[in-house]
């Protein structure tokens, strides 16, 4: 229970009439002679179920290399082979394998314009850390191996030492941080690019930071991620606490619609001053999923008006699959909601208004609608702007491999630590929403970067339009 899976799937009660079966009419049987109680006989007509299709293994896919090994039968050698071999195929697997590139640099006497002669060294292709030991691959690896498979670093250097190849932590730590200057400027456009996106979905999550002001105690910091939801982009922001003003200091110049879970500290972009908002260009919305869990939360306190609800929520997502499902335009999505989700929200709003006044406030479901309602403006803002999201599920998902990474690495070396974390953070979750795989980006980025335009450094950030110059995948 503590460390299993849990779902908040909820499933309705089914109704009598979706259980119901039609019949055809059953021959009257005459009552039979002993006392016992009296029997019918129904016969129906039920359609064939059609017979199971055994799984067929699906074929493995032609991009790898094939290594062919002919097996021949004994006595073949005064036989005569006919037809076709017959060909099996087994997916094999050998360990990641690191090899040297030796780079010969010839050097030529040339003469100049002048007619002098100058002695002439060959070019190094771009390798990402300049005069370092590491390739751009393996720098990718490193990277990619600690931020998206969640790798630490100590059981990295046990697997290169398998291989005999013997890098001490500290030499991978100074790898990432070459790499994080490296890639500070495109960091830097990744966010200009986000807070100026007019749809954001925020969240946070804290993250454990060591610090030699706290002697065994680690520092509790905070890491932001930031969603433009249109402009397919993930933007991390590393702050020491999770105070108000650290939240909202980016966003004071943001225009738009800003969507977060229930946390207090955004109230202060919806507060009045002299009838005037403070921040008038910013509109609050909520997400449905977060009010839609306490109702979950609170099945086993009362589950006939939590089920109640829940019901109530579902019908609102599937309006919302609909919508995803007919690719309609934002006027034509705005109407749609506006006739089918507004009257199931303001019956939904009465009901939690009534029955609030029924439930003890301190409960489970008390605490649910008092949430709810508190938050009923933002929660239903998505019905009149058709650009809008029911929920902020995908920030969630977004942030989800900060949590699964805590879990490995326990937590960051310092704040420096966590900002590089923020960053290579930001770059996989973009890759991500953009379906790039993010091996061959970092390591096309990293070889293309230090002799790239710095007004054009945009051209690298991991969007849809991205073209790969440096990638051996398919080769």
């Amino acid at each position: 229970m503590i460390f299993g899976r849990k779902s908040e799937r909820f499933v309705s009660e089914v109704s009598v009439d979706q259980l119901r079966f039609v019949f055809s009419q059953g021959e009257e049987i005459a009552a039979p002679v002993s006392q016992e109680k009296e029997k019918q006989q129904i016969s129906y007509t039920r359609q064939k179920p059609e017979k199971k299709q055994h799984p067929v293994r699906q074929e493995l896919p032609a991009h790898l290399t094939r290594e062919v090994i002919d097996l021949h039968p004994e006595g073949s050698d005064v036989g005569v082979e006919i037809g076709t071999p017959e060909v099996t195929e087994v997916l094999e697997y050998k360990p990641g394998k690191l090899h040297i590139i030796q780079y010969r640099r010839h050097k030529y006497k040339i003469p100049d314009a002048e007619g002098k002669e100058k002695i002439v060294t060959a070019e190094l292709p771009g390798r990402g850390i300049d005069k370092g030991l590491a390739g751009p691959g393996l720098l990718s690896h490193v990277i990619t191996d600690k931020y998206l498979d969640h790798t630490p670093l100590y059981r990295q250097s046990q697997q290169l030492a398998r291989e005999q190849i013997y890098l001490p932590r500290s030499t991978l730590t100074g790898w990432i941080s070459q790499c994080y200057d490296l890639l500070q400027p495109l960091n830097t456009v990744l966010e200009r690019e986000v807070t100026k996106s007019n749809y954001l979905q925020v969240d946070e999550s804290s993250i454990r930071v060591l610090t030699k002001t706290k002697e065994k105690k680690a520092f509790k910091g905070c890491m932001q991620v930031y969603h433009a939801v249109h402009e397919h982009l993930v933007w991390f922001r590393y702050t020491r606490t999770k105070e108000q003003a650290n939240l909202i200091d980016i966003l004071k110049e943001f225009k738009g619609n800003l969507q977060v879970d229930g946390n207090v500290s955004y109230d202060e972009f919806k507060k009045m001053n002299n009838e005037k908002r403070v921040y008038p260009d910013i509109t609050i919305s909520h997400c449905m999923a977060h009010a839609r869990r306490k109702f979950e939360q609170a099945l086993d306190n009362d589950k006939e008006r939590a089920s109640h609800v829940l019901t109530e929520i579902r019908k609102l997502y599937e309006i919302e699959r609909i919508v995803r499902e007919s690719s309609l335009n934002k006027e034509a999505i705005e109407l749609f909601r506006k006739e089918q989700s507004a009257p199931i929200l303001n019956e939904l709003k009465e009901w939690l208004e009534k029955e609030y006044e029924r439930v003890l406030p301190k409960s489970i479901l008390g605490k649910g609608i008092a949430y709810t309602l508190k938050r009923w403006t933002g929660l239903s803002e998505y019905v009149n702007n058709g650009n809008l999201l029911i929920d902020n599920n995908l920030v969630e998902n977004a942030i989800r491999p900060l949590a699964l990474g805590r879990k490995n690495y326990l937590f960051a070396g310092s704040h420096d630590g966590a900002r590089r974390a923020a960053m290579f953070y930001s770059f996989f979750g973009t890759c991500k929403v953009n379906g790039i795989d993010a091996f061959w980006w970092l390591r096309d980025v990293l070889i293309r970067i230090p002799d790239h335009p710095i007004n054009r450094v945009h051209e690298l950030l991991p969007t849809k339009n991205y073209r790969f110059i440096h990638r051996e995948e398919e080769t």
